[in-house]
């Protein structure tokens, strides 16, 4: 191969699932984080980095096409799995291809099988093979590692196991043993991901790939727990983004810039010297051609057999929601939430018996606001709706008009409904598998909340 191809940058994205910035160097106690730990020392640490999504195949074909979702018709969850992509977008993996990359993606070592793709489209083979040892000598590489372990069920960690009454829990969950042990099960499942992240930059070094190899740490959406997953509160759309770039980025750099899951795509193309395409509608944010956003946008539609539509803006400071269908709950029944979230079932238990605070009960409630607006600089956790506040009235038309204004130059495509068919195939998909579910943990589907809190309780409090 020339040169040209030769002296070319490696690209190596590293998906940790589900995952919120819950790591030591974001400032998250008790959880053991050293090699991302080391890998944040040797680059740069993104605090406000989020995707378009908060659920994997909508937020997964924004990141690799680097188009919002909502532009092509892969906003509904997993709804267009067997549909061919539009003839007009492409992958990056395609790029990359044509720029004499070899492409791969793999769950990590020992690199023997695919990785995790869950497009919302279907496409040829996007990679070609699993693992860059697969490559031609000398050809440069783009991968994909997407490890699972932080995805329900949480992979526990035996070597380093969390104490569950040292965790910190946010405030809009109800403090409970139950709450408790859900979230150490995650917090270990972190240190589980980092390991195995260790050993990834490990086979770098011992390659001698390192430095010539950029390294993006991502999620493809927050951490599945109440509130976060499927919804656009932060705990949704914020994820971790540490990039090592050797002799380019300063050591031990933090960067409080917005950056959008649709960003990754054009700025890794552009690093490589790859010409944008048009259809891209991220922008750079890092090399000699980056530009700062002012916001970032995320979209929510229907998720499993959960039918919504929620769109957010969020600036460093604010953030505003429009919720299409303020007359149904947040909690609308989701049969992978009821089955997952040992905490759903626990809120829905206190809310009925009056023990939740204020701000715990208003996520429970029948229905919800058609706007949310938040001042994160004084509430990060989103509890204090200020849309109504005549103080906040500039900032609330403002945002709302930048969401206007971005629904219509993408073309979103939210506003057009699903059509019935899909719709009751989803209800009754997700029905059958519930049942499924249910009947493995040996429960009838029809159990009442307070039954199926005796049943976590037994099984997390056996698991310690």
């Amino acid at each position: 191969m020339s040169d040209g191809i030769t002296n070319r940058p490696n690209f190596l994205w590293i998906y940790g699932e589900d995952l919120s910035p819950d790591l030591a160097c974001y400032g998250t106690p008790t959880v053991q984080t050293p090699n991302l730990n080391r890998l944040a020392s040797e680059g740069a640490l993104y605090t406000n980095a989020f995707v378009t999504c908060p659920v994997c195949s909508p937020s997964r074909s924004a990141i690799i096409t680097g188009t919002y979702q909502t532009s092509f018709d892969a906003h509904n969850h997993r709804s267009n799995r067997d549909k061919p992509l539009r003839e007009d977008i492409r992958l990056i993996t395609d790029y990359f291809r044509d720029a004499g990359y070899f492409t791969c993606n793999s769950p990590g070592p020992p690199y023997n099988r695919p990785g995790k793709t869950d497009f919302n489209f279907s496409v040829h083979p996007p990679f070609n093979g699993m693992d860059w040892s697969e490559r031609e000598p000398g050809q440069p590489f783009y991968a994909q590692i997407n490890i699972p372990d932080t995805h329900r069920d949480f992979t526990r960690d035996p070597e380093n196991p969390i104490d569950p009454n040292k965790v910190e829990l946010p405030p809009y969950y109800p403090e409970h043993r139950i709450t408790r042990i859900d979230w150490a099960h995650y917090l270990e499942s972190v240190q589980v991901v980092d390991r195995k992240v260790g050993q990834i930059l490990k086979r770098l070094d011992d390659e001698e790939l390192t430095d010539n190899t950029i390294i993006f740490f991502i999620s493809d959406h927050g951490r599945a727990h109440p509130r976060g997953k499927q919804f656009l509160y932060d705990g949704g759309i914020r994820i971790p983004l540490i990039v090592r770039w050797p002799q380019n980025i300063e050591p031990g750099t933090v960067v409080d810039d917005l950056v959008s899951g649709v960003d990754f795509a054009p700025t890794c193309l552009n690093l490589a010297g790859i010409e944008i395409p048009e259809h891209m509608e991220g922008q750079i944010f890092l090399g000699s051609e980056s530009s700062e956003r002012e916001c970032v946008f995320a979209a929510r539609d229907r998720c499993d057999e959960t039918d919504d539509r929620i769109r957010c803006v969020r600036t460093k400071r604010w953030k505003y929601i429009r919720n299409y269908f303020p007359d149904r709950p947040y909690t609308q029944f989701n049969a992978y939430k009821k089955n997952q979230y040992p905490v759903l079932t626990l809120m829905q238990v206190l809310h009925a018996q009056g023990l939740l605070s204020p701000e715990q009960a208003r996520f429970m409630a029948s229905k919800r606001p058609a706007e949310e607006l938040y001042d994160l600089q004084h509430d990060p956790h989103e509890l204090h709706n200020l849309v109504e506040d005549e103080e906040c009235e500039a900032v609330r038309n403002e945002l709302r008009s930048r969401l206007d204004q971005w629904i219509i130059e993408t073309g979103d495509m939210g506003e057009i409904p699903e059509g019935a068919e899909v719709v009751a195939y989803w209800d009754n998909q997700m029905a059958g598998q519930f049942e499924k579910w249910m009947e493995n943990k040996g429960l009838s589907s029809d159990i009442t909340d307070e039954e199926y809190l005796a049943w976590w309780e037994q099984k997390l409090t056996t698991s310690l």
